[in-house]
């Protein structure tokens, strides 16, 4: 069965974007500095792996705002690969390309496996992962970690319910012999469990 893998890149303080993200600055003030790292997408070393991996997926989930921040991909993210974005409402215009909207998050990522087959889904946004995550679909985590604080923006784990998950690291990348401002570590997690982190319901 496909693993459903959130790819996101985020600050050493957990942000995603900079502050004042829209369209016209969709990382927000500051935000691009965490994608230098693709600089090196090309490199034979880890930041060049993990892109590549990225671009081998079979399928997409992206949640609506990443989605249009994005310029909706042109409606091709890589390849001709499906594109399924979460949204609460489907507007009246189709998606382009190879894009659908959906509602239920479960749909969603029913779609994307048997869209990927034996391959991986790729994830963009952190709605869409926060979404997923809460409905137990996700199964692991990429994190390109940037040594950089933004301070403010935008974090990629804002808004999740009291609940506790454990994940488990299975693979670590660093660029050593990256320039300074080309640094990242890649992070893979695999999702274990989830739980209540607080008391029981009821307790005082």
């Amino acid at each position: 069965m496909a693993t459903i893998r959130l790819y996101m890149t985020i600050s050493l303080d957990g942000y995603v974007t900079g502050p004042r993200d829209d369209a016209e600055n969709p990382l927000g003030i500051g935000g691009f500095r965490l994608f230098n790292w693709l600089d090196l997408r090309n490199d034979p070393g880890p930041s060049g792996q993990v892109y590549a991996e990225g671009t081998a997926t079979r399928a997409v989930i992206a949640g609506r705002r990443t989605f249009e921040l994005a310029g909706r991909w042109n409606g091709d993210h890589h390849d001709g690969v499906p594109i399924l974005v979460l949204t609460h409402d489907v507007p009246d215009e189709p998606p382009p390309g190879s894009a659908h909207y959906l509602t239920d998050v479960r749909e969603c990522a029913a779609q994307a496996r048997a869209a990927a087959g034996e391959g991986d889904v790729l994830v963009h946004g952190a709605g869409a992962a926060q979404a997923l995550l809460r409905a137990g679909e996700l199964d692991e985590l990429e994190l390109n970690v940037v040594p950089v604080l933004l301070g403010q923006g935008r974090r990629l784990f804002d808004g999740l319910p009291a609940e506790r998950v454990e994940l488990e690291l299975v693979r670590r990348l660093v660029t050593e012999d990256a320039a300074p401002a080309q640094r990242v570590m890649h992070l893979r997690y695999r999702v274990l469990s989830r739980g209540r982190s607080g008391p029981p319901a009821g307790t005082p």
